[in-house]
């Protein structure tokens, strides 16, 4: 192994160990449908820098970052094309995503600014916010008796 191969070696290595990264958040987008935890402005944000940044890297003699800079505008590209479909198709009924909502502040009734207190003489014990989802399937009647 000579001294110019092994940049050669690392950026191949860790273009592999960077793609197997993404592997996972991708097909997790693909199965669940569900990206509404994903900020559009950063995916936008992030396809205009991989634009931008493919001046330099296609200026780059042949190499790993190319595989790994098309990698990653590819996989951008899709994580907001999938955002735009998923999430506006969740919105309009087309789709079904594991989506839920959270309790409306009319329905946590009693309940202070303080933590842990309350206001009526009932005990409203104090949960995490992740327990504080409903199912859509439940109509909004049914949740407020």
């Amino acid at each position: 192994m000579t001294f110019t191969s092994l940049p050669l070696i690392a950026g191949s290595v860790s273009t592999v160990i960077f793609v197997v990264s993404y592997l996972p958040m991708l097909v997790k987008a693909v199965q669940t449908k569900d990206l509404t935890s994903y900020s559009p402005v950063n995916l936008m944000l992030t396809n205009l820098g991989n634009a931008v940044h493919s001046v330099y890297v296609f200026s780059l003699p042949v190499g790993p970052i190319w595989a790994l800079h098309s990698f990653y505008a590819v996989a951008g590209t899709l994580m907001l094309i999938w955002y735009w479909r998923y999430t506006r198709g969740a919105k309009s009924g087309r789709t079904r995503p594991a989506r839920a909502e959270r309790l409306p502040l009319s329905t946590v009734r009693g309940l202070s600014r303080r933590a842990g207190t309350a206001r009526s003489s009932a005990f409203v014990p104090m949960t995490p916010a992740s327990a504080l989802v409903l199912d859509r399937s439940v109509p909004m009647a049914a949740r407020q008796k």
